[in-house]
């Protein structure tokens, strides 16, 4: 038997043959896997949009175990074409409406490439200078295009950060305001903490509230209606404060949503800005989806009030080009961010971070370890420009524009709120289902024949839509957003929801 010393030398000089990071293999193999893409990216409108398989279908096709020897590369990627591709919802296909859009480009890829190859762990700014600096950079660039007030820029006291997700940027300033309020009135007192939104807003609040310790009876759902297109008044939240403080309570955190997740619906942000202010509560402007085209002049007067708001964040990797993940988070006091989330060890101790001549942007996020995501957006808009940018978001609301007005020229169907960016919900009305089908209940069956055409069209895999229920309503969303959608796709798409529609209202 060898000796432990001999099975070392053995095992290691295994590693030596591998070369995980050959760079001549790493040439021949990226290059693969790039025309591997290419190709996919020219043939995704041959794919079902939203993938057919059934649960499970994965275990059936692998393996029970890993392989105990290496499989070329070649062979792997004929497997992702043959087992991976068929369970993927193609959100990159030009006929993908669903949910909202996860944009991607040439120079977003390219940047996740370069932050992937690089695969340094930014933590603080000694452990990668060039991470840090070019993410303050780049997050003061997209400060000034969205025309920011300079209180949320570094160059006016505030400071933004790149976050994985919205999820982690409503969380992150969540704490910040909690740990804010608890030291002036006690640490005692967290119970007495209230959360509000509306009952639009992002189930996103809920989440960092639970996780925040606040308790699940002080989370306020406040209602909206349609007579305010489902944004969230000054009023209602005026009232509900009031009735919190009646009670003992204490008002904390605000979010207030600029383009909801159900109808892209939008809050009231000034005169809710004005009445948090009064009570001392924390603001946090969530414009996860929407929050891109505020670049464009016409659309950035929704976002009039953000000068009283505490934080504003959205989602570069939605509707601007940028590859999953990449939240933009702006705050107003960094500080209130490095007091509730920084912790110093030893071993993280250097002379910039004592100094404070740099910014430790571990601080201003849940987690230590961090991608350099500022790679990606630095490249986005270097490579398009803010131009470019602008026509990219504006082409997707003519878009929307677009089919809006097919939708008006079929009387079977109605917009059912007002379309504020390139979001549509329709529906087929309850009139024309009821005159059809004879139903008792007009709005319950037009919210059962809705549903029922949603699917019918999404298991065609020729589109993809989600759905929400707005005020009771069941409506079909029509997000327009993918980087390689045109009009005749737009186009396309409403023929299929007319042929379906047609199809199910003859059936017995």
């Amino acid at each position: 038997m060898g000796s432990p010393w001999n099975q070392y030398n053995t095992d290691n000089a295994l590693a030596e043959t591998i070369k995980p990071l050959d760079p001549e293999e790493f040439r021949r193999q990226g290059h693969l896997v790039i025309d591997f893409l290419a190709d996919y990216y020219k043939n995704v409108e041959k794919y079902p949009v939203r993938s057919q398989v059934e649960p499970g279908y994965l275990k059936k096709r692998m393996p029970e175990s890993a392989p105990h020897d290496p499989e070329p590369i070649e062979e792997i990627l004929r497997d992702v074409q043959k087992d991976i591709v068929p369970g993927i919802t193609h959100w990159q296909s030009p006929n993908y409406y669903a949910y909202f859009p996860s944009s991607g480009s040439i120079a977003g890829f390219l940047g996740e490439m370069l932050s992937t190859g690089f695969n340094i762990v930014g933590f603080n700014w000694m452990s990668s200078p060039a991470a840090t600096e070019l993410e303050s950079i780049v997050m003061e660039w997209l400060g000034k295009m969205l025309k920011l007030p300079v209180e949320f820029l570094f160059s006016g006291g505030g400071g933004g950060v790149l976050q994985g997700t919205t999820c982690e940027a409503i969380l992150c300033t969540l704490v910040a305001a909690r740990d804010q309020m608890l030291k002036k009135i006690g640490r005692d007192n967290l119970k007495k903490l209230v959360v509000y939104g509306s009952d639009q807003t992002h189930s996103a609040l809920q989440k960092a509230a639970q996780i925040a310790g606040i308790s699940p009876i002080n989370f306020r759902a406040i209602k909206t209606t349609k007579e305010n297109a489902f944004g969230l008044t000054a009023e209602a939240f005026r009232a509900t404060v009031g009735s919190d403080i009646e009670s003992g309570l204490v008002p904390l955190f605000l979010c207030a949503t600029i383009g909801t997740t159900s109808s892209t619906a939008v809050d009231q942000l000034s005169p809710l800005c004005e009445v948090a202010k009064e009570y001392g509560i924390w603001v946090h402007v969530d414009a996860a989806y929407a929050g891109s085209v505020f670049i464009c002049p016409e659309f950035r007067h929704l976002l009039d009030g953000v000068e009283n708001a505490n934080s504003f964040s959205f989602n570069a990797h939605k509707w601007f080009l940028t590859t999953l993940d990449c939240c933009c988070l702006w705050v107003k006091d960094p500080s209130a961010l490095v007091e509730a989330l920084s912790t110093y060890p030893e071993y993280l101790r250097n002379k910039a971070s004592e100094t404070n001549q740099v910014v430790d942007y571990k601080d201003w996020q849940i987690t230590l370890s961090r991608r350099f995501r500022s790679l990606k957006l630095w490249l986005v808009l270097r490579s398009y420009g803010v131009n470019n940018l602008r026509k990219f978001l504006r082409g997707h609301v003519k878009m929307a524009q677009n089919f809006e007005g097919l939708i008006g020229m079929d009387k079977r169907f109605e917009v059912v709120v007002p379309r504020n960016f390139a979001t549509v919900c329709f529906r087929i009305t309850p009139v024309e289902i009821c005159r059809k089908h004879q139903k008792v209940s007009m709005e319950e069956a037009a919210n059962n024949f809705n549903a029922k055409l949603l699917e019918f069209i999404n298991e065609s895999g020729k589109i993809y839509m989600t759905h929400a229920v707005i005020g009771g309503i069941y409506v079909m969303r029509f997000a327009v957003g993918a980087s390689l959608t045109e009009n005749r796709h737009v186009s396309l798409a409403w023929k299929v929801v007319q042929e379906h529609a047609s199809t199910l209202l003859m059936a017995p």
